[in-house]
């Protein structure tokens, strides 16, 4: 669903980090095999927590007493798995965002307050699709300062992937106004009901978003992580030959209303749902494309 922009091809190549591998240590005996088992998709729940436990220096208690490193020591090496795990996560996530900066372009100072927030907030992220955005937020802030907020920085740090992938499917069905800067997910269209059309079936017209992936649970998922208003918006009453214009994930989407008194139903982006949503490269929903013109056709010249 989610669709990364590619990096540019003209920037140094870097040579990725070596793999991060707990070191081994005595106290590996009492289930040698259970607790250095890879965590694969399907293996037991059980084989994936002894996994977890063992990278994470936490499995001081399923061996026995007598082989167990004193608790003091295994706190001390947890510690510093920790530091190198989030130094190894902060390295991928300076050399994807290396590829997405331009070699020749000259741009304002960075600001070090904001990368130094940028560290604490991105370096325990070890998940690579993550990682790839996160080095987005990056290079983008570096090659203009400003684009990203410390309080969308916060709400990122909070979104999980399935989070991440529920933003790219609301980004696939949003138009996004001439300046870029309103984002929107049209969901029906109306006239206003008066003597001559209060009868007429077709006088309101709504899209089933649900049709599309994104259900109303997901619009309240949305909302609750701070990205799109929950609240359905109207737009003013356009006049007959009033016309609006939109980009449709990159390509033009003009509408020019057929009557008089002719409004438009949408759920608007939040401020930082509409910066985080600048990380989603355009994917369009051909399906809900079809239906939203079809829909709109009724009011509108498309």
């Amino acid at each position: 669903m989610m669709k990364i922009t590619e990096p540019a091809t003209n920037t140094p190549t870097v040579v990725p980090p070596g793999s991060l591998k707990p070191e081994v240590t005595p106290e590996k005996a009492s289930q040698p095999d259970k607790l250095h088992q890879t965590s694969v998709a399907g293996a037991s729940s059980q084989m994936q927590l002894l996994n977890l436990a063992k990278q994470f220096v936490l499995d001081g208690g399923l061996v026995s007493p007598d082989k167990q490193m004193p608790l003091e020591d295994r706190s001390r090496k947890r510690e510093r798995l920790l530091n190198l795990r989030k130094q190894q996560n902060m390295e991928n996530i300076i050399q994807k965002a290396l590829a997405y900066c331009s070699e020749s372009e000259i741009t304002d100072k960075a600001d070090q307050d904001w990368f130094n927030r940028f560290i604490s907030l991105a370096e325990e992220v070890s998940n690579k699709t993550m990682q790839e955005l996160w080095a987005k937020i990056l290079a983008g802030e570096i090659s203009q300062p400003g684009t990203f907020s410390l309080k969308a920085l916060k709400i990122f740090r909070n979104m999980s992937i399935n989070d991440a992938k529920l933003l790219a499917k609301a980004c696939s069905l949003a138009v996004k106004d001439q300046g870029k800067r309103n984002i929107r997910i049209i969901s029906g269209s109306y006239i206003q009901p008066g003597l001559f059309n209060f009868f007429d079936k077709n006088r309101e017209q709504n899209i089933n978003l649900s049709h599309h992936g994104l259900s109303y649970a997901d619009l309240l998922t949305l909302s609750e992580n701070n990205l799109l208003f929950i609240q359905e918006t109207e737009s003013s009453a356009l006049s007959k030959e009033e016309q609006l214009h939109f980009l449709y994930n990159g390509s033009p989407l003009d509408l020019t209303a057929k009557g008089n008194n002719t409004i438009i139903r949408f759920y608007k982006f939040t401020p930082v749902g509409s910066e985080l949503a600048s990380l989603i490269g355009d994917n369009a929903d051909s399906k809900y494309l079809g239906e939203l013109k079809q829909k709109l056709g009724q009011h509108f010249r498309l």
